[in-house]
């Protein structure tokens, strides 16, 4: 697993992707005893099909449970987590998206994911959840402890339990919190996601705390990673290809369609795991009951079989029935969000910042999560330009 995981194959991992998927599409990875599937056929019908394979690994969270259970919570969670309220954070995120780059534009330079696309989905997040500005600010370890739990697949024994150990402690620590804020919510309601999770009622049932807690660190961060890793990939995809960046600013309209493409192109999470819950044949091969799959999401996305020219980006690809935000009972449940915010983003970086350029030759280091595609930091160059306020 070295291989896949080194920081040069994160970086542009398609090369790879391209050359298993077009020998051996399902692909035995002896290190860390596991498979990997990388064709879209594939890994869209593992994704979809909850019958014959689990998604019970991992923490207490929406995204590793199972029908019936899985249907019970994500109806709950629907309850509060809805449309209106997504759509009620526009034009506060173009407040926020305002200010963040009121504080770079005059600088002509600035590091994309510090300055901009990381604090930008954390600071919605905390205002949906209704987090205050102080509280918030520990948060942004906890993310870091979470992401590395990727590191316990062919990580090692050793390793697998560091990381275990630094996610039990830092659970403890947000369940203290959260215990606090919840009895508060329920003593004075507010108008804000935390108040409804508490409040959301099928069947007679309500959320618990632990579910709660499984939700609250999920959408910290699943809800700013990986709209933090689309930005940053949108914008090093457009770089790469000026004429297509050309055409974006003479076509705004082409935006929603390009954040497909790049959700397609460079997929924020490249990876997701699942058990068969019995022996299951794939590609001639049989996954046994239990045995550890990874569906690989990048690669399906650039599966030719299923995409024309599959290795170009093309911003006006329509249809584009990508899979980056998974597909089944498991979609996204935050997809709408993470759309909104890098439109609006998007929007005010294409509108703003002219001449945008990378600062240095030297590789991007990759994110902390194993299963994220994205920079650590992106250091960018561009006309010095106005504040807006």
């Amino acid at each position: 697993m070295t291989h896949f995981f080194s920081e040069e194959v994160r970086r542009n991992p398609f090369p790879v992707y391209e050359r298993i998927r077009s020998s051996s599409p399902l692909f035995r990875e002896p290190q860390a005893g596991l498979w990997m599937l990388f064709d879209y056929e594939s890994v869209k019908r593992i994704l979809s099909d909850h019958d014959a394979f689990s998604s019970r690994l991992g923490p207490d969270w929406l995204v590793f449970a199972d029908p019936p259970r899985h249907t019970k919570l994500r109806a709950l969670i629907s309850q509060a987590f809805t449309p209106r309220s997504v759509a009620n954070l526009e034009a506060r995120i173009r407040e926020l998206s305002r200010e963040l780059l009121d504080q770079t534009i005059e600088r002509g330079e600035m590091d994309l994911a510090g300055d901009f696309s990381v604090p930008l989905p954390i600071r919605v997040i905390a205002e949906l959840l209704g987090i205050e500005l102080t509280e918030r600010q520990g948060f942004d370890c906890c993310t870091h402890v979470i992401l590395k739990m990727s590191y316990t697949i062919g990580g090692g024994e050793q390793v697998s339990r560091a990381v275990t150990e630094e996610f039990t402690a830092v659970t403890a620590e947000m369940n203290t919190y959260l215990t606090d804020v919840l009895r508060q919510r329920r003593a004075a309601p507010k108008d804000d996601l935390l108040t409804r999770l508490v409040q959301a009622e099928v069947d007679g049932e309500r959320l618990t705390q632990e579910e709660i807690l499984g939700f609250f660190q999920l959408l910290l961060l699943a809800g700013s990673e990986t709209t933090t890793n689309l930005i940053n990939n949108a914008i090093l995809c457009l770089i790469e290809n000026p004429k297509e960046l050309a055409r974006l600013i003479a076509n705004p309209g082409l935006l929603p369609l390009a954040i497909e493409e790049v959700l397609r192109y460079r997929s924020p999470l490249q990876w997701i795991y699942r058990l068969p819950r019995r022996d299951v044949e794939i590609h001639g091969q049989v996954l046994h009951a239990g045995e550890l799959v990874l569906a690989m999401i990048g690669s399906a996305n650039r599966d030719p079989k299923q995409f024309r020219d599959a290795d170009r980006f093309d911003i006006s690809r329509n249809p584009n029935p990508h899979i980056a935000f998974s597909h089944g009972v498991h979609f996204c449940l935050g997809a709408p969000l993470s759309r909104l915010e890098a439109r609006i983003a998007l929007e005010h970086l294409l509108q703003r910042v002219k001449g945008i350029a990378l600062a240095t030759d030297e590789p991007w280091e990759p994110r902390k999560g194993l299963h994220v595609h994205g920079p650590t930091r992106l250091q960018i160059r561009f006309e010095p330009g106005k504040r807006a306020t």
